[in-house]
């Protein structure tokens, strides 16, 4: 057991969905895997390990912005030897993507103090696993999912009224989310594969908005990308 995952060595598989909201982790475990069971409950950030289509998959919360989730990807890398991470989350969408249409991250730009501080001063840009991102990629495409690729923005500020936003939606960059970067920073340190997958749940520019409950429950599409994308 590690400071915040509850789980002995060997109850994690070696790839893992990585949900901001416990209680999507658990959704997304009751309706995606099989032989279910739950290995992590340490602060209500819950974690549980079944099968998708005979393969182990685990579902690991990971609570909001770059320091909480670097917390949880770093004990699994480092302590149960995670090879493969996919972020399945909700994001702000920027330029001309919809509401509920799928994100699949290239790379990730950051105003995060945490990237500077790591890198003494540089502004690294983390990228996504490209066979990870192919899969994705391919995935939606045979699904007939709305679905961009490119770059996202990971933020620290949920609420900030700068036009910062502005600049990068005029770079081409197609959304706004708080923890992509951490992610894809940890994976470069450890040697091992991540992306993230978001859905658009609100709009910047218009603040059009989808409500809390399908948040937590009704954002599939990207859980079966990322699957696919992952085990097959």
């Amino acid at each position: 057991m590690t400071t915040h995952i509850g789980a002995e060595v060997g109850q994690i598989a070696p790839t893992v969905l990585l949900p901001g909201d416990p209680l999507r982790a658990q959704w997304i475990a009751q309706n995606f895997l099989t032989d279910v069971v739950q290995y992590n409950a340490v602060r209500n950030m819950f974690g549980f390990t079944g099968t998708y289509q005979g393969k182990p998959v685990s579902v690991q919360g990971t609570g909001m912005g770059v320091p909480s989730i670097s917390i949880y990807v770093t004990e699994l890398f480092k302590d149960y030897d995670v090879q493969t991470a996919i972020r399945v989350g909700t994001c702000g969408g920027l330029g001309a993507t919809k509401l509920r249409d799928v994100v699949i991250a290239m790379a990730a730009s950051t105003d995060s103090g945490i990237n500077r501080r790591l890198t003494k001063g540089l502004d690294y840009a983390p990228i996504a696993d490209f066979e990870l991102l192919e899969r994705a990629v391919a995935a939606a495409r045979v699904q007939g999912i709305d679905f961009h690729v490119g770059g996202v923005v990971t933020v620290d500020l949920f609420y900030d009224d700068s036009d910062a936003l502005q600049i990068l939606e005029s770079l081409g960059v197609l959304a706004v989310e708080m923890e992509t970067s951490g992610l894809y920073r940890l994976a470069a340190q450890y040697g091992r594969r991540a992306l993230t997958i978001c859905t658009v749940s609100d709009l910047i520019a218009t603040g059009a908005s989808t409500s809390s409950d399908e948040r937590e429950t009704g954002f599939g599409q990207m859980v079966e990308i990322a699957l696919e994308a992952a085990l097959n």
